[in-house]
């Protein structure tokens, strides 16, 4: 796959997700990517930066322009840690010290890190959305209601992509009553 090939594959997948997610500005948008599961290798045997910087180019953009901040998985060596700008932190929120490299962090990681204004890492977010590139196990970096979307985009080079996009808990039972506007227009008795 050309790095072109690559770039659009994410860009559309990244458009079709935001078209249903409903993220609003100011949210977190997180990112798995593994560039070794992109290019058909297993992940982690075959990193290549060209590969995740096509894939961030293609979703980059997209964010930006809604004011929507990116969240950057590591791998498994930097026990997925995440790397995003200082101003999508919450106050309070505790950074850690680590820089992605290449085989601790992941390429895409190490694209963003190079590419953000203040990078930063921490343990822990809630992301309104996400794409996991790769079967990476972005899961751990959403808010706790998770609601799979189905985009027409399956694979991005060789690597499986799974959105998903979250939505608040609903909770109180037969007596309450919900606001189809915060749940994506999912209601349920």
């Amino acid at each position: 796959m050309t790095y072109e090939e690559i770039k659009a594959q994410a860009e559309d997948a990244c458009a079709e997700l935001l078209k249903t997610a409903g993220i609003e500005r100011g949210e977190i948008f997180v990112v798995g990517c593994s560039s070794s599961e992109v290019k058909g290798k297993h992940i982690g045997k075959g990193s290549d930066i060209n590969v995740a910087k096509a894939v961030y180019d293609g979703i980059k953009p997209l964010l930006d322009e809604r004011g929507i901040y990116l969240a950057a998985q590591c791998c498994e060596h930097l026990n997925r840690a995440i790397i995003l700008e200082k101003d999508a932190l919450s106050q309070g929120t505790e950074i850690c010290n680590v820089v992605p490299r290449l085989h601790a962090g992941g390429s895409f990681s190490v694209t963003f890190y190079e590419n953000a204004e203040h990078p930063v890492a921490v343990e822990h977010i809630k992301a309104a959305a996400g794409m996991d590139i790769g079967d990476t196990l972005i899961g751990m970096h959403l808010r706790d209601v998770a609601v799979p979307v189905r985009t027409k985009i399956k694979k991005i080079g060789e690597a499986n992509v799974v959105c998903a996009r979250t939505r608040p808990k609903f909770i109180g039972g037969a007596r309450a009553v919900y606001d189809e506007n915060l749940s994506g227009g999912e209601v349920r008795p």
